[in-house]
């Protein structure tokens, strides 16, 4: 069986070990090879022996590596591409929502979620969760129903539900679901527990991702059976590296599982998960360099580390701003909230960058991008620079000051999720931070003409269907939605070419 070609990471695919007296396994000929080396950007011909490229150029000089017992191909101008990597995904989580959970489009109404959930109901045993997803971010704002919690009630009244938003950041409960999480109205800090006319909660509750993780976490062998079910997927859509964010352990011993029985046809990067929502004491480096040391031996790579500086910047207005969001009719003016103090993340990061991690920082607002820069400026003057590029996630909203920094800092823009046009969350957004700065999001082209180190990522399962990056890439050349589904452009000015 021929072994999949390695990919080739932040390099040309022409940075290669020649093997010219040995015949190669594979040899692809009359193809269009985009290289993505400057040098050489196009190629007919590629060679691979012992599941490496050995050759990329011409037909004539692939002939060489064609032995009695090579594999020919021939292509007929049909396009190859270096492997993508998903430098942003939920491995765990995505894969365990399309297997296990109780799913509708981010589109539903609710009459489609009441259809969904009963029929979920009905095969969902006496003692389990009815979990699953994912109402839009203006799902509350489109339809006004008196109390989510007993509309969930009449479809599932002796049955805990938990629905999360297409963010992946809030979450929707019945009575039981609450009752089973101890959420009674008493304050959990960094949770806004949403309160009904009865003065008891109505079901909504903001920021609960951390609360799900810490009180409702899925079975070993659930993650197991997620991590195949990851590999195929990924593989299916041309990737071949992915970074799994906010990975717990658990996830990656799936990945790990997959690597014994020699099916990791993926490299694993592994962001390891931080507690997630406000937070006033400084992480134990200790804590993580024992996970990193576990996994030292296997192909996942646990170096790396994420960390939640804020939420999002839709109808929850929980994304850090430098400026306030429109009001809400009854609500006071907010900026959002930083999760982490600024000094507290400045030690955090400069404790990391000491240790060897690459920190991945989620900055879905201004504030918590400026933030983030600080500390990251500050690890460089206190460690001097280790090389590493540290990445903010979400960089959607980017003050005009802050933009030369992620240069100058070497800090990765890390864009994602693959939204850069018009759709349902984007316009929960925009209502939320109001025009005309909230149109101005995501500065893809500013960002790297700037210089700024950028990178791509779908966010998987968050605000997105599936981890198929294409339609992404589409988006980011046209600013428009590549289903067609939603007219107009997001931004059209911050559209990138095909080659960047």
């Amino acid at each position: 069986m021929i072994k999949p070609i390695s990919a080739v990471f932040g390099a040309s695919l022409l940075t290669v070990s020649v093997y010219s007296a040995a015949a190669a396994e594979l040899v692809i000929k009359q193809a269009k090879i985009y290289t993505q080396n400057e040098a050489q950007p196009w190629a007919s011909a590629m060679a691979v022996q012992d599941g490496r490229i050995v050759y990329v150029g011409d037909d004539r000089g692939a002939d060489k590596y064609i032995g009695p017992n090579s594999e020919t191909l021939v292509l007929n101008k049909q396009l190859i591409l270096p492997g993508l990597v998903d430098a942003h995904v939920h491995p765990g989580l995505g894969a365990v929502k399309d297997l296990y959970e109780c799913n509708f489009p981010f589109s539903a109404g609710p009459a489609e979620v009441a259809a969904t959930v009963a029929e979920c109901y009905k095969n969902t045993g006496a003692d389990e969760w009815i979990r699953g997803g994912q109402w839009s971010s203006n799902f509350f704002v489109d339809n006004q129903i008196a109390s989510p919690r007993k509309f969930l009630d009449k479809v599932s009244p002796d049955k805990p539900v938990a629905l999360v938003d297409d963010s992946y950041h809030n979450a929707w409960f019945n009575t039981l679901g609450l009752a089973k999480l101890g959420i009674d109205g008493s304050h959990i800090d960094g949770v806004e527990i949403e309160m009904g006319a009865d003065g008891k909660p109505n079901g909504v509750v903001v920021e609960a991702f951390g609360l799900i993780q810490q009180r409702m976490p899925w079975k070993p062998e659930q993650y197991k059976a997620a991590a195949a079910y990851v590999v195929k997927t990924a593989n299916r859509f041309g990737i071949t590296g992915i970074k799994g964010t906010s990975m717990p352990a658990a996830e990656a011993e799936g990945f790990r599982q997959q690597e014994q029985q020699g099916k990791l046809s993926l490299h694993v990067a592994m962001a390891q998960a931080t507690p997630y929502g406000h937070r006033h004491k400084p992480l134990d480096v200790a804590v993580y360099d024992k996970i990193r040391q576990s996994f030292k031996d296997s192909a996942i790579d646990a170096n790396f580390i994420k960390i939640f500086m804020d939420g999002v910047p839709t109808a929850a207005r929980t994304a850090a701003m430098l400026a306030p969001y429109t009001v809400v009719a009854g609500q006071q003016a907010t900026r959002g909230a930083l999760h982490i103090p600024a000094d507290l993340l400045t030690r955090d990061v400069v404790a990391l960058d000491k240790a060897g991690y690459t920190i991945k920082i989620h900055t879905a607002g201004d504030r918590s991008v400026r933030v983030a820069l600080d500390a990251i400026e500050a690890a460089r003057k206190a460690n001097g620079d280790s090389g590493l590029r540290h990445e903010l996630a979400h960089a959607g909203y980017v003050d005009a000051a802050d933009m030369p920094r992620f240069k100058q800092l070497n800090a990765v823009a890390d864009l994602c999720p693959y939204i850069w046009s018009p759709s349902p969350i984007i316009d929960s957004v925009i209502a939320a931070v109001g025009n005309p700065r909230a149109e101005r999001y995501w500065p893809i082209k500013d960002l790297v003409e700037s210089g700024a180190p950028v990178l791509a990522g779908s966010d998987w399962p968050a605000a997105v269907a599936s981890m198929n990056p294409w339609p992404g890439l589409e988006s980011m050349v046209t600013r428009a939605d590549p289903t067609g589904q939603f007219p107009g452009t997001l931004w059209a000015e911050q559209a990138v070419s095909l080659e960047q």
